[in-house]
């Protein structure tokens, strides 16, 4: 909708849009925090005489990804909400494919960690 000067309106999106796009933002946060908390474990927690870089990688792997993601989940959270505001069309996501690939990366490195 334009305004006299030609900029466009905001209106208060339905409520339940709103409180869908925050489920979805806290649903984001718990993944972030269940890759912290996971990499926490993996990095400090490993048998003896295994070689601890690789523990330390995939630890650090995840808290990066889980920093990135809640990040980004913040961001989105916001781009949404403008976007109803608006009656635009809704952002997509990027948080997917970098979670796929971040959760991927540390599969991989888990599955070095097991052939060792």
């Amino acid at each position: 909708m334009s305004g006299a000067l030609g900029t466009e309106t905001d209106r208060e999106p339905d409520y339940r849009f709103t409180l869908a796009n925050e489920r979805t933002f806290l649903a984001w946060i718990r993944t972030a925090l269940g890759l912290l908390a996971g990499g926490v474990a993996v990095g400090q927690f490993y048998s003896a005489g295994m070689d601890p870089v690789i523990h330390k990688a995939i630890g650090a792997l995840c808290a990066v990804l889980a920093c990135l993601i809640a990040v980004g989940a913040f961001r989105q959270w916001r781009r949404v909400q403008a976007a109803m505001r608006r009656d635009a069309p809704l952002p997509r996501p990027p948080l997917v494919t970098l979670t796929l690939t971040g959760v991927c990366l540390a599969a991989l490195l888990s599955v070095a960690l097991v052939a060792v």
